[in-house]
Protein backbone atom coordinates (compact mmCIF):
# COMPACT_ATOMS: atom_id res chain seq x y z
CA UNK A 1 0.00 0.00 0.00
CA UNK A 2 1.58 3.42 -1.03
CA UNK A 3 2.10 5.69 2.49
CA UNK A 4 -0.84 8.20 1.03
CA UNK A 5 -3.07 5.49 0.63
CA UNK A 6 -6.03 5.27 2.78
CA UNK A 7 -5.88 2.61 5.35
CA UNK A 8 -8.59 0.67 7.62
CA UNK A 9 -5.96 1.21 10.42
CA UNK A 10 -6.46 4.63 10.78
CA UNK A 11 -7.08 5.10 14.81
CA UNK A 12 -10.39 6.11 15.52
CA UNK A 13 -9.14 9.09 17.82
CA UNK A 14 -8.39 10.65 14.37
CA UNK A 15 -11.33 10.39 12.69
CA UNK A 16 -12.98 13.97 12.33
CA UNK A 17 -16.55 13.14 12.38
CA UNK A 18 -18.25 14.08 15.13
CA UNK A 19 -21.62 11.17 16.78
CA UNK A 20 -24.07 13.40 15.14
CA UNK A 21 -22.47 13.32 12.07
CA UNK A 22 -22.15 9.70 11.90
CA UNK A 23 -25.95 9.21 13.52
CA UNK A 24 -26.78 10.89 10.34
CA UNK A 25 -24.95 8.56 7.54
CA UNK A 26 -26.42 5.83 9.76
CA UNK A 27 -30.18 6.97 9.34
CA UNK A 28 -29.33 7.23 5.70
CA UNK A 29 -27.64 3.49 5.27
CA UNK A 30 -30.44 2.09 7.60
CA UNK A 31 -33.53 3.66 5.16
CA UNK A 32 -31.51 2.47 2.07
CA UNK A 33 -31.10 -1.36 3.51
CA UNK A 34 -34.58 -1.05 4.69
CA UNK A 35 -35.99 -0.32 0.95
CA UNK A 36 -33.90 -2.87 -0.73
CA UNK A 37 -35.11 -5.73 2.06
CA UNK A 38 -38.64 -4.76 0.91
CA UNK A 39 -37.76 -5.23 -2.73
CA UNK A 40 -36.37 -8.92 -1.64
CA UNK A 41 -39.55 -9.59 0.33
CA UNK A 42 -41.57 -8.58 -2.14
CA UNK A 43 -39.57 -11.01 -4.28
CA UNK A 44 -39.49 -13.20 -1.63
CA UNK A 45 -40.60 -16.78 -3.73
CA UNK A 46 -37.52 -16.76 -5.60
CA UNK A 47 -36.14 -15.21 -8.92
CA UNK A 48 -34.83 -15.75 -12.19
CA UNK A 49 -31.23 -16.31 -13.01
CA UNK A 50 -30.67 -13.77 -15.17
CA UNK A 51 -26.74 -14.72 -15.98
CA UNK A 52 -23.59 -16.13 -13.78
CA UNK A 53 -20.85 -14.55 -13.05
CA UNK A 54 -17.65 -15.43 -12.12
CA UNK A 55 -18.91 -19.13 -12.60
CA UNK A 56 -21.91 -21.50 -13.26
CA UNK A 57 -21.99 -21.02 -9.07
CA UNK A 58 -22.01 -17.04 -9.10
CA UNK A 59 -25.40 -16.04 -10.27
CA UNK A 60 -27.42 -13.02 -10.96
CA UNK A 61 -30.78 -11.74 -10.86
CA UNK A 62 -32.68 -9.14 -12.13
CA UNK A 63 -33.31 -7.96 -8.59
CA UNK A 64 -29.67 -7.69 -7.45
CA UNK A 65 -29.28 -4.51 -9.81
CA UNK A 66 -32.59 -2.70 -8.69
CA UNK A 67 -31.57 -3.28 -5.29
CA UNK A 68 -28.36 -1.46 -5.64
CA UNK A 69 -29.95 1.20 -7.83
CA UNK A 70 -32.34 1.62 -5.21
CA UNK A 71 -29.61 2.09 -2.48
CA UNK A 72 -27.14 4.06 -4.31
CA UNK A 73 -30.29 6.41 -5.38
CA UNK A 74 -30.92 6.89 -1.76
CA UNK A 75 -27.68 7.50 -0.39
CA UNK A 76 -26.87 9.66 -3.47
CA UNK A 77 -29.87 12.28 -2.86
CA UNK A 78 -28.74 12.94 0.75
CA UNK A 79 -24.79 12.64 0.13
CA UNK A 80 -24.46 13.43 -3.72
CA UNK A 81 -20.28 14.06 -2.81
CA UNK A 82 -19.95 10.51 -2.06
CA UNK A 83 -18.52 7.63 -3.63
CA UNK A 84 -19.91 4.33 -4.16
CA UNK A 85 -18.94 0.64 -4.72
CA UNK A 86 -21.66 -1.95 -4.99
CA UNK A 87 -21.05 -5.08 -6.03
CA UNK A 88 -23.24 -4.89 -9.31
CA UNK A 89 -20.86 -2.07 -10.94
CA UNK A 90 -17.69 -4.38 -10.95
CA UNK A 91 -16.88 -7.41 -13.29
CA UNK A 92 -16.87 -10.67 -12.27
CA UNK A 93 -13.80 -12.00 -10.68
CA UNK A 94 -11.69 -11.41 -7.29
CA UNK A 95 -9.28 -9.72 -9.58
CA UNK A 96 -11.37 -7.05 -11.28
CA UNK A 97 -13.02 -6.99 -7.52
CA UNK A 98 -9.56 -6.20 -5.94
CA UNK A 99 -8.63 -3.89 -8.56
CA UNK A 100 -12.43 -1.67 -8.03
CA UNK A 101 -11.53 -0.97 -4.67
CA UNK A 102 -8.42 -0.28 -4.83
CA UNK A 103 -9.65 2.72 -7.63
CA UNK A 104 -12.36 4.02 -5.07
CA UNK A 105 -9.97 4.25 -1.98
CA UNK A 106 -7.40 6.16 -4.38
CA UNK A 107 -9.43 9.22 -5.58
CA UNK A 108 -9.86 11.99 -3.58
CA UNK A 109 -13.39 11.50 -1.87
CA UNK A 110 -13.41 11.20 1.88
CA UNK A 111 -16.86 9.30 2.22
CA UNK A 112 -17.11 5.34 0.03
CA UNK A 113 -20.31 3.92 0.37
CA UNK A 114 -19.71 0.07 0.14
CA UNK A 115 -22.77 -2.38 -0.92
CA UNK A 116 -23.04 -6.18 -1.19
CA UNK A 117 -27.95 -5.39 -2.52
CA UNK A 118 -28.51 -9.02 -2.13
CA UNK A 119 -25.77 -10.91 -0.03
CA UNK A 120 -26.73 -14.52 -0.48
CA UNK A 121 -28.04 -14.35 -3.87
CA UNK A 122 -28.40 -18.31 -4.91
CA UNK A 123 -30.70 -18.48 -1.72
CA UNK A 124 -32.74 -15.92 -2.94
CA UNK A 125 -33.21 -17.45 -6.05
CA UNK A 126 -34.52 -20.37 -4.58
CA UNK A 127 -36.87 -18.86 -2.05
CA UNK A 128 -34.60 -19.37 0.68
CA UNK A 129 -34.81 -16.43 3.62
CA UNK A 130 -31.49 -16.25 3.81
CA UNK A 131 -30.55 -12.70 1.68
CA UNK A 132 -30.12 -9.20 2.63
CA UNK A 133 -28.60 -5.92 1.83
CA UNK A 134 -25.10 -4.63 3.24
CA UNK A 135 -24.52 -1.28 3.38
CA UNK A 136 -21.29 0.49 4.77
CA UNK A 137 -19.95 3.72 4.70
CA UNK A 138 -15.90 4.45 5.06
CA UNK A 139 -14.37 7.49 5.78
CA UNK A 140 -10.94 8.00 5.10
CA UNK A 141 -10.70 4.46 4.20
CA UNK A 142 -12.18 3.55 7.37
CA UNK A 143 -15.52 1.83 7.99
CA UNK A 144 -17.40 4.09 10.37
CA UNK A 145 -21.15 2.99 9.38
CA UNK A 146 -22.60 -0.73 8.99
CA UNK A 147 -26.21 -1.81 8.60
CA UNK A 148 -27.11 -5.28 7.81
CA UNK A 149 -31.14 -5.39 7.34
CA UNK A 150 -32.08 -8.91 7.53
CA UNK A 151 -36.38 -8.20 6.01
CA UNK A 152 -37.32 -11.84 6.78
CA UNK A 153 -36.89 -11.78 10.68
CA UNK A 154 -37.39 -7.76 10.79
CA UNK A 155 -34.01 -7.49 12.25
CA UNK A 156 -31.47 -4.34 11.68
CA UNK A 157 -28.17 -4.78 12.36
CA UNK A 158 -26.40 -1.40 13.20
CA UNK A 159 -23.04 -0.55 14.11
CA UNK A 160 -21.50 3.33 14.18
CA UNK A 161 -17.13 3.20 15.00
CA UNK A 162 -16.23 4.05 18.25
CA UNK A 163 -20.76 3.58 19.49
CA UNK A 164 -21.23 -0.49 19.81
CA UNK A 165 -23.76 -2.15 17.91
CA UNK A 166 -27.22 -3.12 18.04
CA UNK A 167 -29.87 -4.82 16.79
CA UNK A 168 -33.35 -3.26 16.24
CA UNK A 169 -32.05 -0.31 18.47
CA UNK A 170 -31.05 -2.71 21.53
CA UNK A 171 -27.25 -3.51 22.37
CA UNK A 172 -25.66 -6.42 21.06
CA UNK A 173 -22.49 -8.45 21.78
CA UNK A 174 -20.61 -11.45 20.52
CA UNK A 175 -20.99 -14.70 22.42
CA UNK A 176 -19.05 -16.03 25.53
CA UNK A 177 -17.63 -19.24 24.55
CA UNK A 178 -13.72 -19.61 25.41
CA UNK A 179 -13.56 -22.98 24.36
CA UNK A 180 -13.37 -24.18 20.88
CA UNK A 181 -14.94 -27.28 22.07
CA UNK A 182 -18.49 -24.86 22.43
CA UNK A 183 -18.05 -23.18 19.71
CA UNK A 184 -20.70 -22.62 16.30
CA UNK A 185 -18.56 -21.93 13.64
CA UNK A 186 -19.91 -21.06 10.11
CA UNK A 187 -18.04 -20.92 6.77
CA UNK A 188 -18.88 -20.85 3.29
CA UNK A 189 -19.58 -22.85 0.15
CA UNK A 190 -17.53 -20.89 -2.47
CA UNK A 191 -18.03 -20.85 -5.94
CA UNK A 192 -13.94 -20.31 -6.68
CA UNK A 193 -11.68 -23.13 -6.97
CA UNK A 194 -9.11 -22.32 -4.73
CA UNK A 195 -11.49 -21.42 -2.26
CA UNK A 196 -13.87 -24.77 -2.09
CA UNK A 197 -10.24 -26.25 -2.00
CA UNK A 198 -9.46 -24.51 1.14
CA UNK A 199 -12.96 -24.99 2.98
CA UNK A 200 -12.64 -28.57 2.40
CA UNK A 201 -9.62 -28.50 4.49
CA UNK A 202 -10.73 -26.62 6.47
CA UNK A 203 -13.87 -28.51 7.46
CA UNK A 204 -11.98 -31.87 7.65
CA UNK A 205 -9.97 -30.59 10.63
CA UNK A 206 -12.37 -27.71 12.80
CA UNK A 207 -15.62 -30.52 12.30
CA UNK A 208 -14.71 -32.58 15.08
CA UNK A 209 -12.66 -30.15 17.31
CA UNK A 210 -16.09 -27.84 17.20
CA UNK A 211 -19.68 -28.15 18.48
CA UNK A 212 -21.06 -27.52 14.77
CA UNK A 213 -20.05 -26.17 11.54
CA UNK A 214 -22.97 -23.73 9.46
CA UNK A 215 -23.23 -22.86 6.21
CA UNK A 216 -25.73 -20.09 5.66
CA UNK A 217 -24.63 -18.97 1.82
CA UNK A 218 -24.91 -14.97 3.28
CA UNK A 219 -21.60 -13.35 4.53
CA UNK A 220 -23.61 -10.85 5.82
CA UNK A 221 -25.97 -12.78 7.78
CA UNK A 222 -23.24 -14.97 9.06
CA UNK A 223 -21.41 -11.94 10.53
CA UNK A 224 -24.46 -10.19 12.09
CA UNK A 225 -25.17 -13.56 13.90
CA UNK A 226 -21.48 -13.54 15.56
CA UNK A 227 -22.19 -10.27 16.37
CA UNK A 228 -25.25 -11.13 18.81
CA UNK A 229 -23.90 -14.71 19.30
CA UNK A 230 -25.90 -16.81 17.72
CA UNK A 231 -22.37 -18.05 15.92
CA UNK A 232 -19.38 -18.01 18.05
CA UNK A 233 -17.40 -17.48 14.57
CA UNK A 234 -16.88 -16.94 10.88
CA UNK A 235 -14.37 -17.71 8.06
CA UNK A 236 -14.02 -17.88 4.79
CA UNK A 237 -11.40 -17.77 2.34
CA UNK A 238 -11.90 -15.16 -0.14
CA UNK A 239 -14.61 -12.91 -0.28
CA UNK A 240 -14.92 -8.80 -1.48
CA UNK A 241 -15.12 -5.89 0.14
CA UNK A 242 -18.83 -5.43 0.08
CA UNK A 243 -19.63 -8.80 1.74
CA UNK A 244 -17.53 -7.81 4.50
CA UNK A 245 -17.37 -4.33 5.37
CA UNK A 246 -20.74 -3.67 7.09
CA UNK A 247 -20.57 -7.24 9.36
CA UNK A 248 -16.85 -6.48 9.99
CA UNK A 249 -17.58 -3.07 11.97
CA UNK A 250 -20.41 -4.75 13.59
CA UNK A 251 -18.47 -7.28 14.96
CA UNK A 252 -15.87 -5.81 16.29
CA UNK A 253 -18.45 -2.98 17.62
CA UNK A 254 -19.63 -5.76 19.52
CA UNK A 255 -16.67 -6.91 20.97
CA UNK A 256 -15.42 -9.38 18.95
CA UNK A 257 -12.54 -9.87 16.54
CA UNK A 258 -11.94 -9.50 12.51
CA UNK A 259 -8.80 -10.23 10.96
CA UNK A 260 -7.41 -11.95 8.37
CA UNK A 261 -6.39 -15.93 7.99
CA UNK A 262 -2.70 -13.93 9.10
CA UNK A 263 -4.32 -13.10 12.10
CA UNK A 264 -4.02 -9.25 10.65
CA UNK A 265 -6.29 -6.53 11.71
CA UNK A 266 -9.01 -5.87 9.60
CA UNK A 267 -8.26 -4.00 6.10
CA UNK A 268 -10.80 -3.64 3.37
CA UNK A 269 -8.11 -4.99 1.32
CA UNK A 270 -8.16 -8.31 2.93
CA UNK A 271 -9.88 -11.18 1.33
CA UNK A 272 -9.10 -14.02 3.07
CA UNK A 273 -11.12 -13.48 6.98
CA UNK A 274 -12.42 -14.75 10.24
CA UNK A 275 -14.60 -12.90 12.62
CA UNK A 276 -14.84 -14.53 16.19
CA UNK A 277 -16.18 -13.13 19.74
CA UNK A 278 -12.30 -12.64 20.31
CA UNK A 279 -11.88 -15.60 22.50
CA UNK A 280 -11.58 -18.44 20.25
CA UNK A 281 -10.17 -16.71 17.49
CA UNK A 282 -6.52 -18.02 17.92
CA UNK A 283 -7.73 -21.69 18.50
CA UNK A 284 -9.78 -21.82 15.21
CA UNK A 285 -6.52 -20.05 13.44
CA UNK A 286 -4.71 -22.63 14.86
CA UNK A 287 -6.50 -25.57 13.25
CA UNK A 288 -6.88 -24.12 10.15
CA UNK A 289 -3.50 -23.36 9.58
CA UNK A 290 -3.25 -26.90 10.66
CA UNK A 291 -5.09 -27.70 7.52
CA UNK A 292 -3.25 -25.79 5.38
CA UNK A 293 -5.77 -22.88 5.21
CA UNK A 294 -3.70 -19.34 5.52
Amino acid sequence: MSSNAKSESKPTDDLDLSKAELQAILEVATDAAKKAGNIILSNSAGADVTKTKANPRDLLTMIDPLCEETIRETVLDKYPDHDFLGEEDVPPGKEASAAALDAKLKTDKDFLWIVDPIDGTTNFVHGMPLCMPSVACAYKGVVVVGVIHDPHRDETFTAMKGHGAQMNGDKIEVGKQDIISDAIVAMGSPPGEESLEMSLRGIKELMPKVRTIRMLGSAALMLAWVANGRLTSYWEYDLSSWDIAAGALLVEEAGGRFSSLENDDFDLRHRKMIASNGLVHKSILEVLHKAGVR
